[in-house]
């Protein structure tokens, strides 16, 4: 999709395109067989796709580290639908003990999981590590998602195998993963204050999103698993993810204003890659308003995608 289609909202091969709303992506779905759960899902995008996928019928687990502010959303949804079935459940990302915690609460709860949206995230903060010694952007963006991904896999397959409906994985990425260190991902030095970038930092978590997706997705496959993986740009949009840099933000806005989405357009990506049935069996993808879009050369680098899971599994493990 060019800038064109961008700021006119023209539909692309989907049928969908930037001016594409999460209601209108999923009309018609019935998900009231379905559990989901989506991180950082008390506000921004995270918020809408909760509401809209709850909307659909699904039951929708909110993670979140701030569980009062989550039990607030939680509330205004059910105002306008009091059918809602959603639960709050405490998430901090950037904190892999807090990951597994969660991991073990939800499934000590026996329920399904047909679908994970990777939603939650932290821009361009300024440097800090988080309390497992990696830098915050990429402990929060990936290292948190890598994790809870791989502990909730195997309720996930249980679920597609028990009940034959697809599962489905999506990660947020960003058109940022094209503005990320030379290298892409700076294995030797991610906690290297010195050359910390903010910009570049938050970019290199976006590529780790997509590269673990690449990756995952190919090891789904292989193994049959009837899930897939794919990860969505959701575009320019004005929430809380901003905080750390919102004057900055401003000032593009008002000189970019036709370019930015509202955040029912923000989210609608994210739930059309979850749910429109249009996405069967698709996997491994990268999606911008609502259309498969290309990635970086970086992003299709095999060798970055080994050398990642393999730095990723090794910062867990070291964690316990």
């Amino acid at each position: 999709m060019g800038i064109l289609s961008l700021i006119t909202g023209k539909a692309g091969a989907s049928g969908f395109g930037s001016a594409s709303t999460a209601e209108q992506v999923t009309g018609g779905v019935d998900a009231s067989r379905l559990t989901a759960i989506v991180t950082g899902g008390a506000s921004g995008i995270g918020l809408e796709t909760t509401r809209v996928f709850a909307l659909r019928g699904a039951h929708v687990i909110i993670a979140a580290r701030n569980t009062e502010a989550a039990s607030e959303a939680r509330k205004s949804i059910m105002e306008g639908n009091p059918t809602a079935r959603i639960d709050v459940l405490r998430l901090d990302l950037s904190s892999l003990k807090s990951v597994r915690a969660f991991a073990d609460q939800f499934n000590s709860m026996n329920l399904p999981l047909n679908i994970l949206i990777n939603n939650a995230g932290v821009m361009f903060c300024p440097f800090g590590l988080s309390e497992d010694g990696i830098e915050m952007q990429f402990a929060t963006n990936h290292l948190g998602h890598f994790l809870l991904t791989n502990l909730l896999l195997g309720n996930m397959k249980a679920t597609a195998k028990s009940t034959g409906i697809e599962g489905r994985i999506v990660n947020l990425s960003s058109v940022a993963h094209l503005h990320t260190y030379p290298r892409g991902i700076q294995f030797d030095k991610l906690n290297d204050e010195k050359i910390y970038n903010d910009k570049m930092s938050y970019g290199q978590s976006k590529l780790a999103n997509i590269l673990h997706a690449k990756e995952l997705s190919r090891r789904l496959k292989e193994e049959g698993a009837n899930i897939t993986i794919n990860c969505v740009h959701p575009g320019l949009i004005m929430t809380n993810l901003m905080r750390h840099s919102f004057v900055l933000m401003k000032a593009l806005q008002f000189v970019t204003y036709m370019l930015w989405k509202n955040v029912p357009q923000g989210a609608a990506t994210t739930c059309y890659v979850g749910l429109n049935p249009q996405l069967k069996g698709v996997t491994g993808k990268y999606f911008a308003d609502c259309n498969e879009e290309k990635t970086s050369k970086l992003a299709r680098n095999d060798m970055l995608v080994k050398q990642l899971w393999e730095l990723s599994e090794q910062l867990i493990k070291s964690s316990k």
